[in-house]
């Protein structure tokens, strides 16, 4: 593993301070103008499309071209652009200036700066596992308030109610384990936070239980059922779940009681 090289910076100070004890590193890795967890583990997964994630070469057009193109795919020529995706993510989550945010899956941080904005007082945090995502969300870091770490979704690393809410958009169906993501997701989120998601979801005459099978093996993307994510955030203890479907994908909102 590299050394460090630098002191980590003022916002990933704030984030190790909100590390459990025993995921505090004795050592920060911050030299990349990240915070790295993982080091040479890959939690990724082995499909293609979970091995598309690492590519330098998807994380230069991410933005500007794969995850527009990606959602017109989703949600058909009549969904929910790349504009109106931000303005639901920030409705959904009810940002105020002083929150704590908390970006699952951020790839090149596109929503996590929209966030960092929205909550400039507050601290902003985007997770990831893939360093050459990073590498462009550190590239294209504006505020202060805002850092990033190279982590597992399904093993983070803060207190329990560390975050005000809490962002995971078109990242869940890839993720190896995503019940046990949202296990972590609700016990970071805090009293009275805000968690928003968006996912893929079935919409064809075959039920998920036989669609998912087929397309996660052959692309490593999960097919969730349309009242599948509902009902793991009620599971979880959340309250106040809205869901909005939009082709083949759903937006779903959900809270934490006080």
């Amino acid at each position: 593993m590299k050394p460090t090289t630098a002191p980590p910076a003022p916002a990933i100070e704030q984030v190790l301070a909100l590390f459990e004890p025993a995921h505090r590193p004795a050592v920060p890795h911050a030299e990349d103008g990240y915070l790295d967890l993982l080091g040479e583990q890959d939690p990724t997964g082995a499909h293609p499309g979970q091995q598309l994630m690492l590519s330098s070469a998807l994380a230069r057009i991410y933005e500007r071209l794969w995850r527009p193109l990606g959602g017109r795919l989703l949600m058909g020529a009549t969904g929910p652009r790349i504009g109106d995706e931000h303005r639901i993510a920030l409705r959904m989550l009810e940002l105020s200036r002083n929150d704590r945010v908390l970006d699952v899956a951020c790839g090149p941080g596109n929503f996590t700066r929209s966030f960092a904005r929205a909550a400039a007082g507050g601290l902003v945090v985007g997770l990831d596992a893939s360093e050459t995502m990073l590498a462009i969300a550190v590239r294209e870091t504006e505020g202060a308030n805002l850092a990033y770490v190279r982590g597992d979704a399904c093993t983070l690393p803060f207190r329990d109610g560390s975050f005000d809410a809490i962002c995971c958009f078109a990242a869940l169906y890839l993720i190896q384990e995503p019940m046990r993501a949202l296990d972590e997701i609700a016990r970071v989120l805090a009293p009275g936070g805000r968690v928003a998601l968006l996912s893929s979801c079935n919409r064809g005459l075959l039920p998920a239980r036989v669609t998912n099978p087929v397309v996660k093996t052959l692309t490593g993307v999960r097919i969730f059922a349309r009242d599948e994510l509902t009902r793991a955030l009620h599971d979880r203890g959340l309250t106040g779940i809205e869901q909005r479907v939009a082709g083949l994908a759903q937006f779903v909102s959900a809270r934490k009681p006080r």
